[in-house]
């Protein structure tokens, strides 16, 4: 299937359709190791050049479309390896959070932007935070979104505890909640795409504050989610990066939802004592997903702190 920026009227980001940033999709090849590897990525906006890695691993890039930040960024999205119409590495095992941050450069390098914003979610988050300790100095600003310094054993059996505690407060009025603790802790290595779509698309009530208060709305996000096999086949060291925080450097933005209930406060808090930098921000009755649940608070936060560290000029 074919992925495209879905449809709207746009100023343009530059007048060259040869240009890097031209609006569109686009596609790179990158070096990983010994092989050729296709990356996507796609061209919205105008303004300052922001980059957005979408979560996971594997969870297409179409979710995070932020309509809002394109008013005043140029927001470059990212289909990362095995995902999407970008191509598959030749070892499994290589989908790990040093390869993303090694495919994110080579994006960055090719876009040629002197500096650039770098917004992360959830394990797009992991990747945020390990470009800026390997490549201190290169980021204009970072946006920390729904995300942990660490995923270790003790986050995701918070993880499923807190998954647990929805599903006793929705079970009564929603019995399909019964199975969702099930879903969060299956083998994603064992299914192949249509098995690990299904999954996130089950468990998709629990990313959001009262989805079914406002399903109008977050049905139609939630039957378009789409997660790719591939990324999550790889078993390696938790990702732990706490005690490396103290040298970043780069104004950086930590933004959770209150009521996230994988990525939420206890984690932003860690992430916001241990950067010298960090600015803590938390959405109230928010989920896991801010930009849709609610798209104004979550578009004047990035862009107050953007101007704070004038990235955004006055217009």
């Amino acid at each position: 299937m074919k992925h495209s920026i879905p449809p709207r009227e746009l100023p343009r980001a530059t007048d060259d359709p040869s240009s890097p940033l031209s609006p569109g999709t686009h596609t790179i090849t990158v070096r990983h190791g010994t092989a050729d590897v296709d990356l996507r990525y796609h061209v919205a906006g105008s303004g300052p050049v922001c980059l957005a890695h979408p979560g996971g691993p594997g969870i297409g890039w179409e979710y995070l479309r932020m309509l809002g930040l394109e008013d005043f960024l140029t927001m470059v999205y990212v289909e990362p390896v095995g995902t999407g119409d970008s191509g598959l590495l030749p070892d499994p095992r290589d989908y790990t959070v040093a390869t993303y941050t090694h495919v994110l450069n080579s994006v960055i390098e090719h876009l040629g932007s002197p500096q650039v914003v770098l917004l992360g979610h959830s394990h797009g988050g992991f990747v945020a935070q390990q470009y800026v300790l390997d490549h201190p100095g290169r980021l204009s600003a970072l946006v920390l979104y729904d995300t942990s310094p660490v995923a270790d054993d003790e986050f995701w059996a918070a993880a499923v505890t807190a998954m647990e505690r929805f599903v006793t407060d929705h079970a009564d009025d929603h019995p399909e909640t019964a199975g969702y603790v099930a879903a969060l802790t299956t083998r994603l290595d064992l299914l192949d795409d249509d098995g690990t779509t299904a999954v996130l698309r089950t468990t998709m009530p629990a990313y959001v504050f009262d989805y079914w208060g406002r399903e109008d709305e977050f049905g139609p996000a939630r039957r378009s989610l789409r997660m790719y096999a591939a990324p999550g086949r790889t078993d390696g060291p938790p990702f732990d990066v706490r005690d490396e925080l103290f040298r970043i450097s780069t104004p950086t933005l930590v933004l959770a939802g209150r009521q996230d209930f994988i990525c939420g406060p206890r984690w932003a808090a860690l992430l916001h004592e241990a950067i010298p930098t960090a600015e803590l921000s938390i959405l109230e009755e928010t989920g896991h997903l801010a930009h849709i649940e609610r798209p104004a608070r979550f578009t004047a936060m990035v862009h107050a702190f953007l101007r704070a560290h004038h990235v955004l000029k006055d217009r």
